[in-house]
């Protein structure tokens, strides 16, 4: 019994009885439009009063309703709708504007159905507990035979009298019925023709593509400059350390280096955390180039005490800006590598030349982990590898006899 009274009256069962009426309320304009056109044809009967004439009404309004629903807003506002009041999940409903004529034709459908389901609902609300209450009230204020309140033929017998309370109680659970059962219907229907369709998972999974495209972008960005930072500053600040009372000269030239690649790094931080914050970060640092910033980038690594000899055969000022960008991040994380495995009083090879329309990168420094590997495993080279694909280019790093060899190719006409 109470699982009978919970369907029909429960807090699913009312917010779904409210979902209707709204729908009711929704399809009141388009049965006044109805009415201008039923009413000329009524032969003077008005429209209001007449059940078959506001049925008419009903009828006509309808197919007006399923036309503007193709508006882009409909279906939209009908999903929020059926999550809040049917209790049908997010996932199973699109969020969007409806795309394709099969979206806009299911959109069209479920609006249709909604209004025309609401309207029945909302006037059997309007009509029914009136009614009702009338019947079990009845024999409290009159008898049978009793004139004064008009009432049918039928209601001459005292059987009538009798029975009538239990009419209206029927009444009543037959409109909570009726609601009950339109609401389930609406809710079972809603997934299926406003969901997501073919084109709006796609759509949906081309976003999740590009956000994640944007994230490991932030990602990278975030590794390579702030990873080559501390492994700058860490080889700085240790060479300082050993030299700090034989050599002040040296370490004065430290702590300015440290000093400068800290501030530099503060503000590529900034610049990231600009993009994830709001999508956009004006007036922040731009990102460094292998054009402007290389002189830089070399003189802050020497000045831990690591000895790096760099070999430019290419016009730094006429490379793409993309390119220079990219080649800049690359030949960071090369020299970051070196800085953590190539281990003290080294010497690092660098070397950036242009052949055949392509753009080289060559960092070599001495193997001193054994076995010939690296020690590590974390996300620089795969990182490297990431930029090199998106440019079209080429990645080789390993050993090669006693060094450890970085080489990327890129082509200089590619587009990223």
């Amino acid at each position: 019994m109470r699982a009978f009274a919970r369907l029909l009256f429960g807090r699913r069962a009312r917010s779904r009885w409210i979902h209707l009426i709204l729908g009711g309320a929704l399809a009141m304009p388009y049965v006044f439009v109805g009415a201008v056109v039923v009413g000329p044809l009524s032969d003077g009967t008005a429209v209001f009063t007449s059940i078959g004439l506001q049925l008419a009404s009903f009828g006509i309004g309808l197919p007006l309703a399923a036309v503007t629903s193709l508006f882009p807003l409909t279906r939209p506002l009908e999903s929020a709708a059926v999550r809040w009041l049917c209790g049908v999940g997010a996932d199973r409903l699109a969020d969007g504007p409806a795309r394709g004529r099969t979206a806009k034709g299911r959109t069209a459908l479920w609006f249709t159905l909604h209004l025309g389901f609401g309207g029945l609902v909302a006037g059997m609300s309007l009509a029914v507990p009136p009614f009702a209450a009338v019947l079990i009230v009845m024999p409290l204020v009159a008898g049978p035979g009793d004139s004064r309140l008009g009432l049918w033929e039928v209601f001459d017998h005292t059987w009538a009298w009798a029975l009538a309370p239990v009419a209206g109680v029927a009444f009543l659970l037959t409109l909570a019925g009726c609601a009950a059962g339109a609401g389930a219907l609406l809710a079972r229907w809603a997934p299926a023709l406003l969901g997501p369709t073919p084109e709006d998972r796609l759509a949906a999974a081309e976003a999740r593509a590009a956000d994640l495209a944007v994230r490991n972008r932030l990602a990278r960005e975030l590794h390579d400059s702030v990873g080559h930072a501390l492994s700058a500053v860490t080889l700085q600040a240790s060479a300082a350390r050993r030299v700090l009372d034989s050599d002040p000269e040296f370490v004065r030239e430290a702590l300015l280096a440290i000093e400068d690649t800290t501030r530099r790094t503060v503000g590529e931080l900034d610049a990231v955390l600009g993009v994830l914050r709001d999508g956009d970060a004006p007036g922040t640092a731009p990102a460094p180039t292998l054009a402007a910033d290389l002189d830089g980038l070399l003189r802050r690594t020497r000045a831990g005490g690591l000895t790096v000899t760099a070999t430019i055969g290419a016009p730094l000022e006429a490379l793409p800006p993309v390119l220079s960008r990219e080649a800049y991040r690359i030949v960071q994380e090369g020299l970051t590598n070196a800085v953590r495995h190539a281990g003290e009083g080294v010497t690092v090879t660098l070397r950036v030349e242009v052949r055949d329309g392509h753009l080289e990168i060559t960092v070599e420094n001495p193997l001193t982990a054994p076995s010939g590997t690296r020690p590590g495993g974390g996300h620089g080279l795969p990182g490297i590898g990431s930029r090199t694909h998106l440019l079209g280019g080429t990645t080789h790093a390993g050993p090669t006899r006693d060094t450890w060899r970085l080489h990327v190719r890129l082509p200089i006409g590619a587009a990223p």
